[in-house]
């Protein structure tokens, strides 16, 4: 049985058209995998605490020698990644926050980029080790997709990429603050994902 991971970020609820985008395609998905299994996890209805230095202490301080405070941080971790691994394929909602992505979210990507695990370091320089392909949905209030300003997508696909998650395709609704050119581009990136798969 085929199993998608959907990890949603956005703070707008069903208004999300980040979410709106997932959600055409979690339903295209279902269709071309009947029986399939669907796992979901929102990062902001369940915000991950945030990367502190208790959580690098933890994570550096070998396993025997953990305190229960520290096992219980990077249990946070080991369940995140475990989840990930046992994934075929992941979809990634996310909008455009003050230029970026969510804090919730990138908490999400603190948690799991984890050297030996998700990635390595070798002489010719970092190896992702999830290896499975990934879908993107992004949505933002102007058109900033491409511009110098844009530090959602590209940073999202250049985290992927690192852990060894492929980004198949990245579907973007921009100009969602500026009415009907907002709409014609959530209409277009909304047909577009009805071919991704």
């Amino acid at each position: 049985m085929a199993t998608l991971l959907r990890i949603d970020s956005s703070a707008s609820g069903d208004n999300s058209k980040s979410r709106q985008l997932a959600d055409a395609f979690v339903a295209q998905w279902l269709m071309k995998n009947p029986g399939g299994k669907v796992v979901s996890r929102d990062v902001n209805a369940n915000p991950l605490p945030h990367f502190t230095s208790e959580t690098l202490g933890a994570l550096f301080t070998p396993e025997d020698q953990r305190t229960a405070e520290q096992q219980a941080i990077v249990a946070i971790g080991d369940e995140l990644i475990a989840e990930l691994e046992a994934a075929d394929v992941v979809a990634i909602s996310a909008p455009m926050y003050n230029f970026s992505i969510p804090s919730t979210l990138k908490s999400y990507f603190d948690y799991i980029a984890r050297a030996g695990r998700t990635f390595k370091y070798t002489e010719e320089g970092a190896v992702g080790l999830v290896n499975k392909d990934a879908y993107v949905f992004t949505a933002s209030g102007s058109f900033a997709e491409g511009e110098a300003f844009d530090h959602q997508v590209p940073y999202v696909k250049t985290f992927l990429n690192f852990i060894g998650l492929n980004v198949k395709d990245t579907f973007v609704a921009g100009g969602q603050a500026l009415g009907e050119e907002g709409e014609k581009a959530f209409v277009a990136a909304k047909e577009k994902v009805s071919s991704a798969i």
